[in-house]
């Protein structure tokens, strides 16, 4: 039985997780953590939440609270505090700006819940993981991103589209950056068990324009609808069950690189990773030259801002 605390439930995806993860069996306390001078509001979503629960019969504990004590016994902590990207910022000052945010927590779990697999769900999620993998001073196994996940399940259940079957029936991944040097592995990706190259009809598919919709897709829906929710709550969601469950899925998320398996170090990225209720386990893959070459386009991209972020953050602890 776990504890799982969100940091930032009084947002939409966190609130959203937090309602959605309450409902596995294995989840005996959901914690909703935000900061000082929330507590009504986090007093009212915990009650919200209870006679939703009493309606659909879960049977889970429902805390709150905005002390850093609060964090004590969680098992799963996932991280959601930051702010949007501005129309006129660039990935740097977002990055340094959710970096000063993210420290902040990372140090505090790293104190209070220093035996609790942390998820950093905060844009831009590579860097804030291994922002928080730093500052909480965890194992790598313990801290980790929601990274390439959800866009290997938005290019899932476009190939789904595209061949008309059931989204269980295609398996595919997208490694890198969750952002636009993202890059995915045509040459893993299979439909029915079926390798793509060997479909009759994978000639005619627009894969840029597939790569550019997976892309796109955040933008679009907080352009139609103010908010990317229920997309990133539910894969979110898929994580906390996959580790509650101790499943041993191999799913996409940002994780530590290691040079043995990746020729890569000092940098969290998106890759394939075995994830059990002890953490998460980068899994070294093949891929084409291609592949190759766009991943270490990615990897440099990610590892430069960075090194630039903790640069002005050790300038600043100075």
């Amino acid at each position: 039985m776990a504890k799982v605390t969100i940091i930032g439930a009084t947002g939409q995806v966190g609130s959203y997780v937090a309602h959605a993860v309450s409902q596995f069996p294995h989840v005996k306390e959901m914690c909703l953590f935000g900061r000082p001078g929330n507590e009504q509001f986090l007093d009212g979503l915990a009650h919200d939440m209870m006679d939703s629960f009493a309606a659909r019969g879960t049977n889970t504990v429902v805390t709150f609270g905005t002390d850093p004590k609060d964090l004590k016994g969680s098992d799963i902590i996932v991280l959601t505090s930051g702010i949007p990207r501005k129309a006129d910022q660039t990935r740097l000052d977002l990055a340094l700006e959710n970096a000063r945010i993210v420290k902040v927590y990372a140090e505090m779990v790293g104190r209070m819940a220093p035996q609790s697999l942390l998820l950093v769900v905060t844009n831009p999620v590579d860097i804030m993981t291994t922002v928080a993998l730093k500052y909480s001073r965890m194992m790598p196994n313990q801290v980790f991103g929601l990274g390439t996940h959800l866009d290997s399940m938005r290019l899932k259940a476009c190939l789904a589209e595209f061949f008309n079957v059931h989204v269980s029936e295609v398996h595919t991944r997208i490694v890198g950056e969750h952002g636009d040097s993202m890059v995915p592995m045509w040459s893993a990706t299979t439909v029915g068990g079926v390798s793509l190259d060997n479909l009759m009809d994978a000639g005619s598919i627009d894969r840029e324009g597939l790569i550019d919709r997976v892309k796109n897709s955040g933008s679009y829906i907080i352009k139609s609808k103010g908010a990317t929710v229920y997309g990133p709550g539910d894969a979110i969601a898929s994580l906390i069950r996959t580790i509650v469950e101790d499943e041993n899925r191999l799913l996409t998320v940002s994780s530590n690189l290691c040079r043995e398996k990746f020729c890569y170090d000092g940098v969290c990225i998106g890759v394939p990773a075995r994830i059990t209720r002890n953490g998460v386990f980068p899994i070294g893959v093949k891929m084409s030259d291609s592949e190759l070459e766009a991943f270490a386009r990615s990897v440099k991209i990610i590892k430069d801002i960075t090194d630039e972020v903790f640069d002005i953050l050790d300038k600043e602890a100075a």
